[in-house]
């Protein structure tokens, strides 16, 4: 059993820290669902690569997902809030629909097409090998250096948007950046984990964190309590249990949300500080 375990939970361990630290900007932004939309761009890209017959795991089908992802994050930037009357939320929903059915039209002609769908959508994180998690644990450290440089600019840009307009930044090109490197993220875990378990790490770890705390740490370390706790959890209950391990660890995050918010529920409201 240690053997089949050792790297899920090294994985469960290592990854979460990021995309926490993201899914309160997700959650702060109001744009709930551009995580599942970025990763189907990102699912749309590798069905693109399998079709010309790309190993899952090369350079190739990489660089191709991140290539459709970064086309998603220029889409978002320039839809952003005070950039079009349409709702965010709808250009969201259109590309995540858009890609998904596109995802089905390219996976018609591979092999296999059914069976890829079904990774792309649910995953199978037991399968993870050491060079996915130090590939991937090393893009996300990247990552987070870039996102600590400008931290002040993102900052504000998420949590004080309209003061970020009065300071001058030029917020579209922060969202631009800001989506680049989250789409980075989101190609890199989906291949592994597949689309509803980056939703779920995105935003619920952060749904609870905003739940029990107001200050922006606090979240951050309750999201990340949440995060490695139903990711253990759900990859002991799919491995006893001989469940799909994605779908066993979005279901244990949904248990955790319910008894958070129920937590919620019991401590007194007040107002979040900044």
């Amino acid at each position: 059993m240690w053997d089949v375990m050792f790297w899920p939970i090294v994985a469960c361990v290592l990854l979460p820290w990021l995309l926490v630290y993201l899914g309160l900007h997700v959650v702060q932004r109001g744009i709930i669902f551009i995580d599942i939309a970025m990763a189907q761009m990102a699912s749309l890209g590798i069905c693109v690569a399998l079709l010309f017959r790309f190993d899952l795991h090369s350079p190739i089908t990489f660089g191709i997902a991140l290539g459709f992802t970064l086309c998603a994050a220029a889409l978002f930037s320039l839809t952003g809030k005070r950039a079009t009357q349409i709702p965010q939320e709808a250009i969201i929903g259109i590309a995540y629909v858009v890609a998904a059915a596109a995802a089905v039209l390219v996976l018609s002609r591979a092999a296999e097409g059914d069976e890829e769908i079904k990774q792309m959508l649910v995953g199978n994180i037991l399968l993870v090998s050491p060079r996915d998690v130090w590939i991937c644990f090393g893009l996300f450290a990247l990552v987070g250096i870039f996102h600590f440089s400008f931290r002040k600019n993102f900052l504000l840009v998420s949590f004080e948007r309209e003061r970020a307009f009065e300071a001058g930044l030029r917020v579209r090109w922060w969202d631009f950046f800001f989506y680049a490197a989250f789409g980075l993220v989101v190609t890199s875990f989906v291949r592994i984990a597949g689309v509803l378990l980056v939703f779920s790490y995105l935003i619920v770890p952060a749904v609870c964190g905003i739940n029990l705390a107001g200050t922006l740490t606090k979240r951050l370390l309750i999201g990340w309590i949440v995060a490695l706790i139903g990711g253990v959890a759900g990859l002991y209950f799919s491995f006893y249990g001989d469940f799909p391990s994605g779908a066993a660890i979005v279901c244990t995050f949904g248990a955790l949300l319910v008894l958070v918010t129920f937590g919620g529920l019991l401590r007194p409201r007040h107002i979040p500080d900044m």
